[in-house]
């Protein structure tokens, strides 16, 4: 490796981009409208007034193909953006490919993830709305942690709802929250309706991202002055992403690179769909060719295994019905350490998108992705959270494929935030003690059994 090698490709403040791209106006069709659940009629905005404000609605229905960026989420985005795409040259050393790996890194947010890039202007358009304060869910804690961070910036209360495994796995993501001065449950809780119902049979359950949901919703619509904020799953979430790979197109451009393969880890799919949407408008304008791949946890591949149909977003049944790839909406998943990646369901954009056969799909176990995680931090030295661990595994397979096929290929990921709050995960695996877990077909059919009826 030549000491002049380049590891990092930075733009200048002045290249951040100005607008969020949304692919719904470049698709050969749209993706079918979210449903009332008590008319199985598309919502429409009067629906959603009591969770968003009409910005956040307006965006969320867009037939525009950009949207602007105001000037206040700018100004914020600033403070860290654009972000660096760097060239993984030690660790295709390491593995002895041909193969050229680039990896975007939303680790150097304040936040340390991809989740300010839609907590930002959420907070923005709900302080301009008057709103007094945010509820919300979270998995691991980046996105509670990025939606306190905005919101204290924009003057809001925050309270959020942390799935109970990683709340009890993940203690310091719970102060970093409280730090930016959000108020933080474990869930489920005894706070809400829908808490109260999961924990009379289980008082310990280790929750999941669509039970805090519900006891985000339910909190906020009784409240006229409080909204909900969601981290992932919807069109407006994935619209604020595609910041990543609008840098991530000009990195490339600037060291002359396309890339064959595109791979991101995805759980509600805001991560994947940022860094993907742009490339996919370039594969369709046909600019460009990439294998587009989604990776996601064996343990809850709603891709893979799940069923494209109408479903609840939440386990109680208070959002609207998306027509997306679910395992249920009564699927609780294992309590794995991604626990960003523990959704029963998946983005309806995105799920979309799949069924037209755009981007591909695989499930991976996390042993295999924690293996990953080690041989990247000990060749470029970032401790990866887990989450973004089954994206550099699958760029690992595809690297070690292009050894076998001498293939010069060049390989995008994204390291979607880092891990320094996730280091019992590392614990776990380095201690032996992580294990896979086989879910079989029978708990998913059980799930999948409560889907509401939606006439075809």
């Amino acid at each position: 490796m030549a000491g002049t090698a380049q590891h990092k490709i930075l733009l200048d403040e002045s290249q951040l981009p100005t607008q969020w791209y949304n692919v719904v106006p470049d698709l050969p069709s749209p993706p079918p409208p979210p449903l009332h659940p008590g008319t199985l009629q598309p919502v429409g905005p009067d629906d959603l007034a009591p969770l968003f404000p009409m910005d956040l609605i307006l965006q969320e229905v867009t037939g525009e193909r950009y949207v602007d960026i105001p000037g206040e989420v700018l100004d914020v985005y600033k403070l860290w953006r654009p972000s660096p795409l760097y060239r993984a040259h030690r660790l295709e050393q390491a593995l002895g490919t041909p193969a050229r790996i680039y990896y975007k890194y939303e680790g150097v947010s304040p936040a340390g993830s991809h989740k300010p890039n839609t907590a930002v202007p959420q907070a923005f358009y709900n302080a301009k709305a008057g709103v007094r304060k945010l509820t919300t869910e979270t998995g691991a804690g980046q996105w509670g942690t990025a939606l306190s961070f905005a919101s204290a910036l924009f003057g809001l209360e925050c309270e959020v709802w942390m799935v109970g495994a990683s709340y009890d796995q993940k203690p310091y993501r719970r102060i970093m929250m409280e730090t930016y001065g959000a108020q933080v449950h474990r869930s489920p809780s005894d706070l809400t309706q829908a808490g109260k119902a999961i924990r009379v049979d289980n008082p310990e359950h280790p929750g999941s991202l669509g039970i805090a949901i519900s006891e985000a919703v339910e909190v906020a619509a009784q409240d006229p002055d409080t909204r909900y904020a969601l981290g992932s799953v919807l069109n407006h979430v994935l619209l604020h992403q595609t910041v990543i790979g609008e840098e991530a197109l000009l990195q490339l451009a600037a060291v002359d690179e396309q890339p064959d393969v595109i791979v991101g880890c995805t759980g509600g799919g805001s991560n994947f769909g940022g860094l993907a949407f742009p490339f996919l408008r370039e594969k369709l304008a046909g600019r460009m060719s990439p294998t587009i791949r989604a990776v996601e946890p064996a343990s809850c591949p709603s891709l893979t295994r799940g069923v494209y149909a109408y479903d609840f977003g939440d386990t109680a049944g208070m959002t609207p019905l998306l027509k997306m790839h679910t395992l249920g909406h009564r699927f609780i998943p294992d309590p794995i350490h991604a626990g960003g990646l523990r959704y029963h369901g998946m983005s309806p954009l995105l799920s979309h998108v799949y069924e037209l056969g755009l981007i591909e799909a695989l499930a991976l176990p996390q042993t295999e992705c924690f293996a990953a995680a080690l041989q990247f931090a000990r060749t470029e030295g970032i401790v990866p959270a887990p989450e973004p661990t089954h994206a550099l595994a699958a760029a690992i397979r595809e690297a070690q494929a292009c050894t076998e096929s001498g293939e010069e290929k060049v390989i995008l990921t994204a390291l979607c935030g880092h891990g320094h709050f996730d280091l019992a995960a590392y614990e776990s695996y380095l201690s032996g003690r992580m294990v896979d877990e086989d879910v079989p077909d029978e708990r998913f059919a059980d799930a999948l059994a409560d889907l509401p009826e939606v006439p075809a």
